[in-house]
């Protein structure tokens, strides 16, 4: 009988919302900046530089928020939700730096049209959670939450497709076993980042089942 009690004594602590609209708007940033690295295939170190600020300000919400968390009595989420979440978006940032360091590692100038398929499809990933997070604030629209989930599962298969395919293409016409493994590496970590998208979502989908 205690917590209830104390719930209409101790506010609860919102800066979290903040914390995942936040993160979740440098995710699109970064997904945009990967899809232009791609797309032309200029200044290739220059933009993978770039990533990696916007991946590291992500890496500072994160910490930031499990800070919070830890120093936090009321949350307006449960604990672990909160954890995941966060944790969950930072996976996805993660995957996107990693995406843009292999490109300048591998010092990849011409990109092929699979890759940008892929970026593309993950920009979009990323686009609907931003907008499902930010519905997180006030669940008021539990529906319009669930159908960004619906889309970026629809979003994952549609990455899974495009990776099998650039996989099946890249195994089909090419000889030499380092051009293999370069793409073979890019294509993974560009499909990782989306499954992680789905993630994402199926942590929303949760959430709003618990709470909306």
């Amino acid at each position: 009988m205690l917590r209830p009690v104390l719930r209409h004594i101790i506010p609860r602590e919102e800066s979290f919302f903040d914390y995942f609209e936040s993160h979740a708007a440098i995710t699109v940033e970064a997904c945009r900046e990967l899809l232009a690295l791609v797309s032309d295939g200029t200044d290739v170190a220059g933009r993978a530089r770039r990533i990696k600020e916007l991946e590291s300000q992500a890496d500072s919400i994160t910490h930031e928020c499990l800070e919070t968390l830890h120093g936090t009595f009321i949350t307006p989420l449960d604990r672990g939700e909160i954890h995941r979440l966060i944790s969950r978006l930072d996976d996805v940032t993660d995957f996107v730096e990693a995406s843009s360091d292999l490109c300048a590692l591998y010092r990849i100038e011409s990109f092929t049209p699979e890759a940008r398929g892929l970026a593309e499809t993950l920009l979009q990933a990323s686009q609907e959670i931003h907008v499902a997070v930010a519905g997180l604030r006030n669940m008021k629209n539990a529906k319009e939450i669930k159908s960004r989930c619906v889309e970026i599962h629809r979003l994952e298969n549609q990455g899974d497709h495009l990776f099998r395919e650039a996989i099946a293409k890249l195994f089909r016409e090419a000889n030499d076993p380092i051009h293999i493994i370069k793409w073979k590496d890019l294509y993974g970590n560009l499909e990782s980042a989306t499954d992680g998208c789905e993630a994402v979502a199926n942590l929303v989908e949760g959430i709003v089942l618990e709470h909306g």
